[in-house]
């Protein structure tokens, strides 16, 4: 087994003038990236790095980021990418669970970085001075490692308490990798953005350092912005591009949209909640020569577990598309017992990108898999096609007078009204009921709606039970960097708020 840096070296032998990473004014070739990383390398080791140590990153997006992923990687050390907006407090358990030796900080971070010694750097820097100027005995081969060696932990918001370290082998690596050059049909001429957080698995695998193993060049922006995205979409010929929904949401309501040249798209990656076929269409509108894949996957999996099959966007509307070439799923109950296509049950996940388990956490492994099964917590069917239907995350169903209410369902019947933005179903509690149907909206051009409009338009829609019988308007809603919305954040504030009944 190799390290990621390894196809970076290949392809700098072979073809050291392709192009690898853009980022600002920078242009770097794939010989300049394998210089970068030797000498990074290099450094990591003067500062006491060595295979199976633990380097964290806090870090905004950048080519910084990506070189001393590489490196980590070069020398056979773990990467822990860590939330930049993470507090003080919550970057030290992180990096005291997962006994990191070493904290690469943005110069901006850096009164958060607690826990480790720091090497601090600068993501706004052309070419960061105390990484590349600082001399040192580059290494110039990369260490040898075994396919079950640690390529990288990735912390995970916690639902209840602490966040959960998951443990991405480089077996899981590869594997993640080869479907989504074989599905996406990954190419040497092939041009990614990546606007998204770089310690984010959307951002980082979807297909993220996949494009770096076919020889082709990825742009990176410093964060999400939607006349960057266009501008950068138009002049660096951008054929690739992962969404999470709310970028989505925004580049679709961006007024000046349709003045940029956006022809280069083949494809963009989206998917974390159930996609209104109003958004596709406006999708295919914007980008005439692109199509919207609808996708679903886990941290635990190194993302993309599934992806929608070219032309069946429309007549699978409502699906996360059917799984990648080396992924299993199955739909079970509460038991681990596999149901028959259409019957609701938790979405469980096998096969060899999926992790192994949490970092020093055995309960809490044990407690998530059915056997060799991950099992997501996401409720779903298959269809008899093999078609993934998300219903609910299984926490968020509602369980209103004894019936069980999918809010996505309810969901997509809120975004049919006109001037809906967004929209969250969530359940409260109720002294009748059980729980109530609560929904959450935020309105275009705060435009306003009632519970009368509410009910009137899904009357007839949805089953009254169903009904939502609460409104709240907000001006946004909480979400997680991979597009998610944060339900669990909205019952806690909805608790604490005076709301529209």
């Amino acid at each position: 087994m190799v390290a990621i840096s390894s196809a970076v070296l290949t392809w700098a032998r072979s073809q050291p003038d392709l192009l690898a990473l853009v980022f600002a004014e920078q242009h770097i070739t794939y010989k300049n990236l394998a210089n970068r990383i030797q000498h990074t390398a290099g450094i990591l080791h003067d500062l006491g790095i060595n295979k199976g140590d633990t380097v964290a990153l806090l870090m905004k997006n950048s080519v910084a980021f990506v070189e001393l992923m590489l490196a980590i990687s070069h020398i056979g050390a773990i990467s822990l990418p860590i939330n930049y907006r993470l507090s003080a407090d919550e970057v030290e358990y992180i990096v005291d669970h997962a006994n990191a030796q070493l904290i690469c900080v943005d110069s901006i971070f850096v009164h958060n970085a607690c826990g480790a010694p720091i090497l601090e750097v600068s993501s706004a820097a052309q070419q960061d001075s105390r990484l590349l100027g600082k001399p040192t005995t580059i290494i110039e081969h990369p260490c040898h490692l075994e396919p079950q060696d640690t390529f990288r932990l990735m912390y995970t918001s916690g639902t209840t308490d602490r966040p959960k370290g998951v443990v991405h082998s480089y077996n899981n690596y590869y594997w993640k990798c080869l479907d989504h050059i074989c599905v996406l049909g990954l190419a040497q001429d092939n041009k990614l953005l990546i606007t998204g957080p770089l310690y984010h698995v959307g951002a980082f695998d979807l297909p993220g350092m996949a494009m770096l193993l076919v020889g082709g060049s990825i742009v990176i922006l410093p964060e999400f912005d939607p006349e960057h995205v266009l501008s950068a979409i138009q002049t660096e010929d951008i054929t690739g591009i992962w969404l999470a929904p709310i970028m989505l949401n925004r580049l679709l309501s961006f007024p000046q949209r349709d003045t940029y040249d956006t022809s280069s798209l083949k494809w963009a990656i989206g998917g974390g909640e159930r996609t209104p076929i109003e958004r596709i269409q406006a999708f295919q509108t914007l980008f005439s020569n692109g199509r919207y894949i609808d996708a679903y996957g886990l941290t635990e999996t190194c993302s993309g577990d599934t992806m929608m099959e070219a032309g069946q966007e429309l007549r699978k509307i409502g699906s996360a598309g059917r799984a990648l070439p080396h992924v299993c799923l199955e739909i079970c109950d509460e038991n681990g017992q596999s149901l028959p296509n259409g019957q609701i049950g938790e979405i469980c996940v096998s096969g060899p990108k999926v992790t192994l388990g949490y970092w020093r956490d055995v309960e809490r492994t044990q407690a998530s898999f059915f056997d060799h099964r991950f099992r997501s917590g996401d409720m779903g069917y298959l269809d008899d096609e093999g078609y993934l239907f998300l219903v609910d995350r299984k926490k968020d169903m509602v369980l209103s007078g004894g019936e069980n209410i999918a809010s996505s369902e309810v969901e997509r019947v809120l975004y049919q009204i006109e001037g809906v933005q967004e929209a969250a179903v969530i359940g409260i509690p109720d002294p009748i009921w059980g729980e109530r149907v609560v929904a959450v909206l935020v309105m275009d051009n705060e435009q306003t709606l009632s519970m009368n409009d509410i009910q009137a338009h899904c009357e007839g829609k949805l089953a009254k039970f169903k009904i939502p019988k609460q409104l709240l308007l907000t001006g946004s809603l909480p979400r997680n960097p991979s597009g998610k919305v944060l339900k669990r954040v909205l019952r806690d504030q909805l608790s604490k708020v005076t709301t529209t009944t």
